[in-house]
């Protein structure tokens, strides 16, 4: 067998990063701050901070075609133009065409994709939730899924160390089941909010109404400046005014010194060396060439998202792992969950006609959970929370009402009715049987297998959606509001673009895949710290907890190193 030992040696690090999404650039950064060689590897292209936000400063006239795709552009993004809120001409360039990468549906199910250096901490909605106590201790007390192998007191520091960081807005409202943070001051709520909060406080007991928790800096952070307003986040901040990976974590890598960035590489499989009992390195495809280079390194941390990474592990086959990295449990690629959304309800409100707000705020105000909490049991398990916000009709109605002349000025001059809207985000158990696996026979553009889905919500999330409904909508009542029209459309899994699941934490190997410091149980220097790694779904936006359980383990993995135990 010929080895080229040069090769291996110029390809060497100390630690290996797949991917530079929210989780992968806190990987970066943990481990290069600690002193680790660390090469981060990108399947996409490069993406400065700045210098490739094309579109952050157009104006609506600037985009073409109303800023909607062709009808040529929109057949290679038929899956992820479901959505209605991904892909457009201001956003094209970030999302993956599905004509790229097909996959298989057995039921449907959306797979929103971003593949360049900064991942979807680009596009992602900002809202940054704790999980609380309780959310860590469901499992083991309704007997669905197996144990957290932590609980909130594990991650509490790691939240408070992630968040003093990344800058987050919010407001200290004193829940147990939405814990308060380090929080910069949070965003304003407008009139109508506040008062859809007071009389909400004063007809149930439990329920508070309060600003959302956001990635976006109130006021200059760390070297990053404030929000203008804008609401323009997906296409890029130039002042760096929410967290994403390109102004923040990795920047912060790169200033180390430590830390090499490939673009352009995907990773194939991870390499398992049978004497050693652990991996070695990872096999990559160069995304401009096809050549096929591989890369070594003590310690591997996988964040190339939920599914992309349990892809390279389903595709990590060796005679120890037949069946992919770490599955000695069957569990890699199963008990798949994304949150379900959509359902609520709507209202027209009098009394605020002499009241208007300015500014583009890019936030939404959030009612923490508040069911199956203490003693009280619905029909269902677990639980939901709402997002919303109101707003008043303005002047582009007119557009619309094709008004004309006198009728035009009178829209123009005169602001429209106050409306407010509430959408649950609900909690997905987590099911064995929904699962994704390997197509081996069918590839995508770069020869890669593709991913076939089988995922679907079941009864208990249809039970919820029912609550979702009617709780907004009796809010709204509560609060005055008229004319109230609840909603349910509830898509397919992936539509909240919060996948997780497919290789969970756990205490025993026979039943998860993970343990409590986020390790392949049975290949300790290979990390999983994106969403794949979570044991329940919780209701709450997880991309928070991503970046707590990547620091945590991120600093356990360079503390390990330098012991001599990895």
């Amino acid at each position: 067998m010929r080895f080229n030992i040069k090769a291996k040696k110029q390809n060497s690090y100390d630690a290996i990063v797949v991917g530079t999404g929210i989780s992968g650039g806190w990987a970066a950064k943990e481990l290069t701050e600690n002193g680790l060689n660390t090469l981060v590897l990108e399947r996409g292209r490069n993406v400065r901070h700045v210098e490739d936000y094309p579109t952050m400063m157009k104006d609506p006239w600037e985009l073409p075609h109303g800023n909607r795709l062709t009808a040529e552009e929109a057949k290679h993004f038929e899956v992820q133009m479901r959505t209605g809120y991904t892909v457009r001409q201001d956003t094209k360039h970030w999302w993956v065409r599905d004509t790229d990468q097909p996959y298989e549906e057995k039921k449907r199910f959306d797979w929103m994709r971003g593949y360049h250096v900064g991942g979807k901490s680009i596009m992602w909605g900002r809202q940054s939730l704790r999980l609380g106590p309780h959310d860590f201790e469901e499992n083991a007390r309704d007997g669905y899924g197996v144990d957290w192998p932590i609980r909130y007191d594990d991650l509490k520091p790691w939240y408070d160390y992630t968040e003093e960081f990344a800058g987050i807005s919010g407001q200290a409202e004193g829940l147990p089941q939405a814990p308060d943070g380090i929080f910069l001051p949070p965003i304003e709520m407008n009139c109508v909010e506040k008062h859809a909060r007071e009389k909400i406080a004063e007809h149930f007991s439990g329920r508070v109404l309060t600003i959302g928790r956001f990635a976006n800096l109130t006021q200059p952070h760390k070297g990053r400046g404030s929000c203008q307003y804008r609401n323009l986040c997906i296409r890029g901040c130039p002042y760096g005014a929410y967290f994403s990976s390109n102004a923040a974590t990795l920047p912060a890598a790169e200033e180390t010194g430590n830390m090499t960035l490939r673009p352009h590489s995907i990773v194939s499989s991870v390499i398992f060396d049978e004497e050693e009992g652990k991996a070695t390195g990872v096999r990559v495809v160069d995304a401009e060439t096809l050549e096929e280079i591989e890369f070594y390194a003590d310690v591997i941390f996988l964040n190339a998202s939920c599914i992309a990474t349990t892809m390279i592990m389903l595709n990590s086959t060796s005679d120890r792992f037949p069946d992919g990295l770490g599955n000695d449990s069957g569990e890699l690629g199963c008990n798949l969950m994304d949150h379900h959304m959509g359902a609520g309800a709507s209202g027209e409100i009098d009394g605020f006609d002499d009241k208007y707000f300015y500014g583009r705020r890019p936030a939404s105000i959030h009612i923490p959970r508040y069911r199956n909490l203490g003693d009280e049991q619905r029909d269902y398990l677990r639980g939901f929370h709402h997002q919303g916000s109101a707003s008043r009709q303005n002047w582009m109605r007119a557009i619309r009402e094709l008004v004309i002349g006198n009728q035009l000025k009178e829209f123009v001059q005169r602001p429209g009715i106050w409306t407010m809207g509430l959408n649950g985000f609900g909690e997905m158990l987590p099911y064995h049987e929904n699962r994704m696996w390997l197509n081996h026979d069918k590839k995508d553009k770069w020869g890669m297998p593709t991913a076939v889905f089988d995922v679907e919500f079941k009864e208990n999330e249809l039970k919820m959606r029912e609550d979702m409904q009617n709780d907004a909508a009796e809010m709204l009542e509560a609060a005055g509001f008229k004319n109230i029209n609840t909603f349910d459309n509830i898509g397919g899994p992936g539509l909240g673009i919060h996948e997780m699941g497919t290789a969970r934490m756990g205490h025993d190997p026979e039943t998860s895949v993970l343990n409590r410091w986020n390790q392949v149980h049975a290949c300790k220097n290979v990390f999983v710290t994106d969403g794949a790694c979570m044991t329940s779904s919780a209701n709450q936006n997880p991309s928070l907890t991503y970046m707590a359980i990547t620091a945590r383990a991120a600093n356990y993995a360079a503390e390990e190193l330098k012991k001599g135990n990895l």
